[in-house]
């Protein structure tokens, strides 16, 4: 989904809002967290997820055009941690799509030595 996408179901979902006033919103929202990010904090939203910065190490890289090598300086990225209730909800929306196409069944126990993981990417 992009940015532009979220704004377009948010307005759909809320017809009281204005469309200029969501996209409003969502851009502070964005905005706001960017922010938050860049001052070294970290952003928690209960239920869906967290954000937080990674220190990437100094490293020597390579031109892909030339071969060249390069040194590639320290950073920090964004990392973001999905929530418990994030990955429940997707899990089960993944089981029940894989249900309706015959892909996964109620039986829990898998042929010996493949897990759940396993039969999702082989049947699903």
């Amino acid at each position: 989904m992009t940015k532009s996408e979220l704004i377009a179901l948010l307005a759909s979902r809320y017809p009281q809002l204005a469309a200029r006033d969501t996209d409003i919103a969502v851009k502070t929202v964005l905005d706001a967290m960017t922010q938050a990010l860049a001052n070294g904090q970290r952003i928690e939203i209960r239920g869906f997820g967290s954000f937080s910065l990674s220190m990437r190490s100094p490293r020597i890289g390579r031109n892909p055009k030339s071969g060249e090598k390069v040194m590639v300086p320290a950073k920090q990225v964004p990392h973001f941690k999905a929530g418990k209730e994030l990955r429940e909800r997707v899990d089960a929306a993944f089981d029940a799509q894989a249900k309706a196409e015959g892909g996964l069944s109620d039986d829990p126990s898998y042929p010996e030595g493949e897990s759940r993981f396993d039969a999702r990417i082989m049947h699903g």
